[in-house]
């Protein structure tokens, strides 16, 4: 994931949630103008440690966060959720379902 497009997903939680640029920098502990600089000047990358508390405060997760395509996450997780728990008889017919 190039640096662009994980600036642009940070902004996309950040947008989601409701918070300003100037909130979630104080809600992670930073200046307030740090995520804006982040946002607009896209010349650093959060450490690690910011960038676990940026998605903390956004209401995510990790595994949302690096998923393939973000808008579908929250689906894409009930349905495997839901296919965990079924049978092997229903697995083999949503299977036979999807590829047709």
């Amino acid at each position: 994931m190039e640096k662009k497009e994980i600036i642009e997903r940070i902004s996309k939680l950040r947008t989601r949630a409701n918070l300003s640029a100037r909130a979630l920098s104080l809600n992670i502990g930073m200046n307030k103008s740090y995520i804006n600089r982040m946002e607009t000047k896209q010349d650093f990358l959060p450490s690690m440690e910011a960038f676990l508390e940026i998605i903390e405060s956004c209401g995510s997760t990790p595994a949302e966060f690096f998923y393939y395509d973000i808008n579908q996450y929250s689906k894409d997780k009930e349905i495997i959720e839901l296919l965990a728990k079924a049978s092997d008889e229903k697995k083999t017919a949503i299977i036979s379902l999807l590829k047709n």
